[in-house]
């Protein structure tokens, strides 16, 4: 049964990180630094009250507009926090009120930073792609997690590299190499393989799509990795049955 008050705390919580990674997906890229200065109005530079950063309200108080200038602001602030509020009560209905949910909500929300980084930018900043291996690794089994870890991220630079060797030219990044060991960290094997080959079918056709753009693959890594720790004993049977029939 759901504990609707704590889950409501939780909720609250996600939101305010999601007002914090808003700071990181503008500045990270911008080389800008992530407490200094206050929060501004990207348009007239004012800076913000405290009350003009209250997540998801602030926005819906103002009519999306800039309290000062009167500027449009843009509607990815609200939605990235509120789906950050949605991922961490996902989370919390999976795994429960543990020690390390904070950890493991931490991860996926630097995942969710990368997610919007990559696709704004096309650029995967190593500080937050760490961040997220970082989070994924604090959690009950940490040796095991480690272990996951550096095999999944060390599998892929393999093959990465006998890619690379086969084209002759980059077939692989080094950030898709670090994701990897976060998913790696995060779900296991053979869940790992599960959400490889997930994010693979859900890249395939935004891939053909804008196939001459080109389209970052890092979020579908993130979306895979997301599906399959929520749904990861449903992901083992699946595996399962591929394998065994």
């Amino acid at each position: 049964m759901i504990d609707l008050p704590i889950g409501i705390l939780v909720f609250i919580f996600g939101i305010m990180i999601g007002s914090f990674l808003n700071v990181v997906i503008y500045r990270i890229p911008n080389n800008e630094s992530i407490s200094f200065p206050a929060s501004k109005c990207q348009s007239c530079q004012t800076p913000l009250k405290w009350y003009h950063n209250i997540p998801i309200f602030s926005w819906l108080a103002l009519h999306g507009r800039c309290a000062f200038c009167k500027d449009p602001i843009a509607k990815q602030y609200p939605i990235v926090e509120f789906v950050t509020g949605v991922i961490f009560v996902a989370l919390f209905l999976k795994i429960g009120l543990v020690w390390y949910l904070p950890f493991v909500a931490a991860s996926f929300a630097a995942l969710f930073a990368l997610v919007m980084i990559d696709f704004k930018y096309m650029a995967v900043p190593d500080s937050v792609n760490f961040a997220a291996l970082v989070f994924a690794l604090i959690q009950p089994e940490f040796l095991t997690a480690a272990l996951y870890a550096a095999i999944a991220a060390g599998g892929l630079y393999l093959v990465g590299l006998l890619s690379s060797l086969i084209a002759r030219k980059q077939a692989m990044g080094g950030a898709d190499v670090i994701v990897a060991g976060t998913m790696g960290a995060l779900l296991g094997f053979p869940n790992f393989f599960v959400a490889i080959f997930l994010s693979a079918i859900l890249a395939m056709l935004p891939a053909l799509i804008w196939r001459d753009k080109g389209v970052p693959f890092v979020p579908f890594l993130a979306l895979a990795t997301f599906i399959v720790y929520l749904y990861n004993t449903q992901a083992t049977q699946l595996l399962e049955t591929l394998i065994y029939g």
